[in-house]
């Protein structure tokens, strides 16, 4: 995993994402490099737009609950904690006078 977050942070900064930066920026976490996860992702994101992939993936991850199921349990959660709130405080005064 780390390997892949060294790939993004070098994306970010504008940085190449090869083998010679990679190898930086792993080691300087103070982890061992390993090669062969070195070249297995730089043989991965060979023709990978990371930009683009970016941006899909918060397209994604943004996407809004919509349809009349996501409203009605919004409003059974509502209900419910109305509903309690009662019987928590008939608990608290049964206490007092019990």
């Amino acid at each position: 995993m780390e390997y892949i977050y060294a790939a993004l942070l070098l994306h970010k900064l504008g940085k190449p994402v090869d083998e010679e930066h990679l190898k930086k920026v792993i080691s300087a976490t103070g982890v061992h490099v390993d090669e062969t996860k070195v070249k297995t992702l730089i043989a991965g994101l060979h023709s990978v737009n990371i930009s683009a992939e970016l941006e899909n993936a918060k397209a994604v991850a943004v996407a809004p609950v919509t349809g009349a199921h996501g409203h009605a349990a919004a409003e059974k959660k509502e209900e419910k904690k109305e509903e309690e709130k009662p019987s928590e405080s008939a608990a608290g005064l049964s206490a007092l006078f019990g």
